[in-house]
């Protein structure tokens, strides 16, 4: 979006909703009932199996589909999902990092066959796979691999789609798993600098024309509730990324060193316990990116107030819309230049930031840069500690959250009258029409054209050749997601990145309830015959393992000896090392909505194996109604964001082990 003249109005930003469900179809409607009702950018959500690599009818994919984002397969997919959506005069932001060059060649693929002029197309791709290893986990290569599909996706969009950002640096994750504004601003400019030295190194961009990468760099941000410091965290960000690129890169055109920016609005800040209270919330957050003019993100993304809750209602994705609408066309806030400029105040707050962010990447950058700081685990412990520090406050209620610490006491919300039907849900026959769809696509398209195309990819993968013109190639021929995933895992493998649970600590966790809920720790390990063990697991896709890594921690801390082998586990291997580490209890996390499908599943398979008497507790995202299947499946205890505070949770789960084991 062009910036206006210093005296003129402003220009509204970007204006979407993150949006994607159950089906290309179902969610092709949901994005021009949106469209139409003045949204200015579409931003994709895809489901899990589409952001790991995999097809609808393999094993991990299982209760998956379609439940946080919309499943694309394939071209056809693609084609419908952008039915009626002219791609030339479309923004389409996708929020794909593992596949996004896949994502990308099909998007592009479409909008050839749309007859659209590929030169013109606009939009991102987040593509940025650092944060993966150290937050939302939907990573699939190593790092190294990674980065190179980075690189070449960089490099060939800037020659063939230039209007494209091939990759948005998400600093959002990482406040959602702990990091400090300073250590947000340190990461994310770590992997800028990873992303950048790459491109550089690889030499396919002549020099003369960098400054055309560097002003395609695009970043996606968190704005949390504190929204004085998120403010200035921006200001912070737009200098720092101004020093790095002219004083690093050489930089001269002040066009090209333009920090650009979108925002999705602090999503986990919201609380399950009183849900109205995240409308202001979001308003409030909206403000920290759009007050500040020499600071404001160019494209916004609101959540909707129920999102602690499940999925969210098109209603409810328009109340979101219409807040942003509110701001930017009924108030004065786009008519005036910088309210902020000179104020000793904001100008102290920014430089403090920008003083230990720059300590924080002079670190990172002496271990060898941001790719040797995931491998270290360094990054992952860091945040983990973090956010560990942050419960703390939250839990003692130094950090006030009002209708959860705080101020709990409530009237019945009309908004959640209709109980389960307050959220969108996905009916599992959505995940079976998927199995059969792609079972047929692979029937019916032209099998040796496909194999021709596979193999033209894994040949590629093994030099150093972009591997763009191939995957386009893969993208005409109908390979699916899961087979381009597949033939670069052969050669790239797979990757399994440091949990960070092991280095971490949480200070300031002493105090009375701990220490007795030590004490029963202890006591009953003794009364039984031996140390209590835990075994905390991911199954599924679902790579959210902030939560898990929490309760991980806080159960090292009471005193459990505790298994975690972090994300992506089917129920068999979470099942087995149950067995094979002969644990007093299993604890399973999970926030992708599968819960349904997965979590009977290591039930059922405890008792397959003999161990039906380990007991089986669930935290995540999971409404009343099926908490109430799952006990009845067999799950002990079900804990939902409500449940805050770890340490209860920790005597809760000794009081269940007591139980199996018949302790008064």
């Amino acid at each position: 979006m062009p910036y206006p003249a210093d005296r003129e109005r402003d220009r509204p930003w970007v204006m979407r909703t993150y949006a994607g469900h159950s089906s290309a179809t179902a969610s092709n409607a949901l994005y021009r009932r949106n469209l139409a009702k003045g949204q200015t950018g579409l931003s994709v959500a895809f489901d899990l199996p589409t952001q790991t690599g995999y097809d609808p009818d393999d094993e991990l994919a299982k209760g998956e589909v379609g439940k946080v984002g919309v499943p694309i397969s394939h071209i056809g997919d693609m084609r419908q999902l952008f039915d009626q959506i002219p791609l030339d005069d479309a923004n389409t932001s996708m929020t794909i990092n593992a596949t996004a060059m896949w994502l990308l060649a099909l998007y592009v693929s479409v909008a050839e066959e749309q007859g659209a002029d590929v030169s013109a197309l606009a939009g991102t791709t987040q593509n940025d796979i650092i944060k993966e290893y150290l937050s939302r986990g939907t990573y699939v290569f190593p790092p190294g691999p990674s980065l190179r599909l980075i690189t070449d996706m960089v490099a060939w969009t800037v020659s063939n789609v230039p209007k494209w950002n091939p990759i948005n640096i998400c600093s959002y994750h990482l406040q959602e798993v702990g990091a400090t504004p300073a250590q947000e601003i340190a990461y994310a400019m770590c992997t800028a600098i990873a992303v950048l030295d790459s491109v550089r190194d690889s030499g396919q961009v002549p020099q003369d024309r960098f400054g055309e990468v560097v002003q395609r760099i695009s970043f996606f941000v968190n704005a949390g509730v504190r929204f004085v410091e998120e403010m200035c965290k921006m200001r912070a960000f737009t200098r720092l990324w101004d020093e790095i690129t002219l004083e690093r890169y050489g930089i001269q055109d002040v066009k090209q060193r333009r920090f650009r920016y979108g925002v999705q609005v602090n999503s986990l800040g919201l609380t399950e316990a009183q849900p109205e209270n995240n409308v202001q919330r979001i308003v409030l957050e909206m403000l920290a990116v759009s007050l500040s003019r020499d600071a404001r993100a160019r494209a916004i993304q609101l959540p909707a107030w129920n999102e602690a809750l499940g999925l969210p209602r098109p209603w409810d994705q328009q109340w979101a819309l219409r807040m942003q609408q509110v701001l930017a066309y009924e108030t004065d806030l786009l008519e005036y230049e910088d309210i902020f400029a000179g104020s000793v105040v904001i100008e102290s707050k920014v430089d403090d930031i920008i003083r230990g962010a720059r300590e924080e990447i002079d670190r990172v950058q002496a271990m060898g840069g941001a790719v040797a700081a995931v491998e270290s685990g360094y990054m992952k412990s860091a945040l983990v500690s973090s956010l560990a520090d942050r419960r703390r406050r939250v839990e003692s209620g130094e950090d006030i959250i009002v209708g959860v610490n705080k101020f709990d006491t409530t009237e019945p919300s009309p908004l959640q009258a209709e109980g389960a039907s307050a959220i969108e849900t996905i009916d599992p026959i959505v995940e079976l029409h998927a199995v059969e769809a792609i079972q047929q696509w692979r029937a019916t398209r032209d099998s040796s054209a496909v194999e021709v195309a596979l193999d033209s990819l894994r040949a590629a993968a093994k030099t150093d050749a972009n591997l763009v013109d191939v995957t386009l190639a893969c993208a005409r021929a109908g390979v699916t997601t899961g087979e381009w995933a597949s033939a670069l895992r052969e050669t790239f493998g797979e990757y399994r990145a440091p949990t960070g649970v092991s280095a971490a600590s949480a200070s300031g966790e002493a105090g009375t309830e701990i220490a007795r809920v030590r004490d029963r720790v202890r006591s009953t390990g003794e009364e039984i015959g031996e140390r209590l063990r835990m075994l905390v697991g991911k199954p599924g896709l679902d790579g959210h393992s902030n939560g898990a890594e929490q309760v991980a921690v806080r159960a090292r801390d009471v005193g459990f000896e505790v298994v975690y082998q972090g994300i992506r586990l089917t129920p068999a291997q979470i099942v087995a090392a149950a067995v094979q580490e002969d644990v007093h209890v299993v604890g399973l996390s999970i926030l992708s909505g599968s819960h349904l499908e997965v979590v009977p599943a290591v039930v059922d398979g405890l008792r397959a194996a003999g161990a039906g008497d380990i007991p089986v507790i669930v935290g995540g995202i999971i409404p009343p109604d099926d908490a109430a299947k799952l006990r009845e499946r067999g799950v002990a205890r079900v804990f939902t964001p409500k449940d805050y505070e770890l340490t209860q949770i920790m005597d809760e789960i000794v009081t269940v082990i007591r139980e199996v084991h018949e302790l008064s």
